[in-house]
C-alpha cells in the first residue's frame, strides 16, 4: 500500500461534476490541481448504507477544506455513469461540491495498493497529498465503519503547521 513519505501515483480518471448529462463529465489528472493540497478518499461501492453518509459529511465541510488551498476528491470503482444515477437518486448526494472519481479499470486502486482481498472493491481509505504530491496521511478502516471527516480536516490542519502537535491538537492551538 502506498504509505506516508511516498509519492502519490500518476493518474487519469473520470470524474462526475454535476447532475446534467452534458457537463456531467471531466477527466482529472495529477495536474488537475497542480499546487493544490488533496484530499483523497474512496468507499466501497455506490448504492450502499454507509458510503453516502460519508461522502455527505465531506460535502458539508468542502468548503473549510476549499479555504486551506485542499481539493476534494472521491471516488470508487464504480463507473461515472453510475456515479451520476446514484447521485440523481440521492438527494442528499445531488449537490456535491468534488468530483466523483470513477476507477473503473481499478488502476489507480490498484496503484494505491487498496483494493479489498475478499470484495474486489476500494477499501474505504483516505490520503492526504501535499502540494508537492508527497502522501502525508492514510487512513484504511474496515469496509463496515465510516470515517469523520472532520477528523481528516484537523489532520490536514496539523499538517499544514508544519509542526510537532499533540494528540487532539485543533487549528489555533499552541504547537510542541
Amino acid at each position: 500500500m502506498v504509505t506516508v513519505g511516498q509519492k502519490f501515483p500518476e493518474f487519469k480518471v473520470k470524474a462526475t461534476v454535476s447532475n446534467d448529462l452534458a457537463s456531467a463529465f471531466v477527466d482529472i489528472d495529477n495536474n488537475t490541481y497542480r499546487g493544490k493540497w488533496l484530499i483523497i478518499f474512496f468507499w466501497p461501492k455506490d448504492f450502499t448504507f454507509v458510503c453516502p453518509t460519508e461522502i455527505v459529511e465531506f460535502g458539508k465541510v468542502e468548503k473549510e477544506f476549499a479555504a486551506r488551498n485542499a481539493q476534494l476528491l472521491g471516488g470508487s470503482t464504480d463507473s461515472e455513469f453510475v456515479h451520476l444515477a446514484w447521485r440523481n437518486d440521492n438527494k442528499q448526494l445531488s449537490n456535491l461540491p468534488f468530483p466523483m472519481l470513477a476507477d473503473v479499470k481499478r488502476e489507480l486502486v490498484s496503484q494505491l495498493g487498496i483494493v479489498d482481498q475478499v470484495e474486489g472493491v476500494a477499501q474505504r481509505a483516505t490520503f492526504i497529498v501535499d502540494p508537492d504530491r508527497v502522501v502525508r496521511f492514510v487512513m484504511v478502516t474496515d469496509l463496515k465503519v465510516g470515517r469523520s471527516a472532520k477528523e481528516v480536516l484537523r489532520v490536514l490542519d496539523a499538517l499544514q503547521t508544519d509542526q510537532f502537535c499533540p494528540c487532539e491538537w485543533q487549528k489555533g492551538e499552541a504547537t510542541l
